[in-house]
């Protein structure tokens, strides 16, 4: 891959993933929905995750859980603005999960240092245009539908990797036409964002596939998810230990980031998981 194309967001041999703390400031996210909706809670959790750890800190001020209702703007702004001011100020590396242009603006002129979109700037057709115009990077997520109808249809017209793969084809031409540079662009799979049991653990157990095919760092998340829940039987606040178990596959498997609310505990199987996989493969993506 030309120097040009590399990005500081993959993972380097001798190296663990980047992890990237989840903070969710609403009252209805699947995991810890209400938790962190006090602003003041909600950056002293951040600078919580920070000091454990993590990367980068993903804000979130719209639940994407499925059956999820639309926020408007003015309500996601209130939740997700001050907490990025606050954790900025602290010394923070941000990103912010947002579909909304206008947020995207406003947080990118304010330092945020990644954009997280589950619709891979695909909802707001101003998003592409906000994006190309600041140097901020980009994680672009697989998602079948809408978080409202996403699981409705679980069904694919192909193997499902190959379905993501000819989505983030499209959707990299796509940014390439706006201007935005490819460097500047990470790839999530969207692990349950319109998928079967079957298709997660297709996507998580190909991962190398994903990596292999653009030379892009991906980010994949696990922390807690419904299939988890699904193979185990537990409630989503008792799946502390089988995110272990994903997290340390998606390890072996090639993921340069880690997005998890548990920073201090799944940081430490990435220590342990990352070095016994450079030992069994390591040829990797420099």
């Amino acid at each position: 891959m030309p120097d040009a194309l590399k990005s500081s967001w993959h993972r380097q041999l001798g190296q663990t993933p980047r992890i990237m703390g989840v903070l969710n400031c609403t009252p209805d996210s699947f995991s810890d929905g209400a938790t962190h909706q006090n602003t003041s809670d909600a950056i002293s959790h951040g600078i919580d995750l920070w000091h454990q750890g993590a990367d980068i800190i993903d804000v979130g001020g719209e639940s994407t859980r499925p059956g999820a209702s639309p926020v408007p703007l003015h309500t996601e702004r209130e939740r997700v603005i001050p907490v990025v001011q606050g954790l900025l100020d602290a010394g923070c590396n941000v990103s912010v999960d947002t579909m909304k242009a206008a947020l995207m603006q406003e947080v990118v002129t304010m330092g945020a240092s990644m954009i997280n979109d589950v619709s891979a700037l695909c909802f707001d057709p101003e998003s592409m245009s906000v994006l190309a115009d600041c140097d901020a990077d980009i994680c672009l997520m697989h998602m079948q539908g809408s978080p409202q109808t996403m699981q409705h249809n679980l069904q694919y017209d192909a193997d499902v990797m190959a379905c993501v793969i000819r989505f983030f084809e499209q959707r990299l031409h796509a940014c390439e036409q706006a201007g935005i540079a490819r460097k500047r662009i990470i790839l999530d799979p969207g692990i349950g964002f319109g998928k079967s049991l079957n298709d997660n653990l297709q996507l998580i157990a190909r991962l190398n596939e994903l990596c292999d095919y653009f030379s892009l760092p991906v980010l994949l998340g696990v922390s807690r998810k419904s299939f988890l829940g699904a193979i185990t039987g537990k409630s989503v606040d008792e799946r502390e230990w089988a995110t272990a178990a994903a997290v340390a596959i998606a390890c072996f498997v090639g993921a340069d980031i880690l997005r998890v609310h548990d920073v201090l505990h799944q940081r430490e199987v990435a220590q342990i998981a990352t070095p016994l996989r450079d030992i069994q493969r390591p040829s990797i993506r420099r």
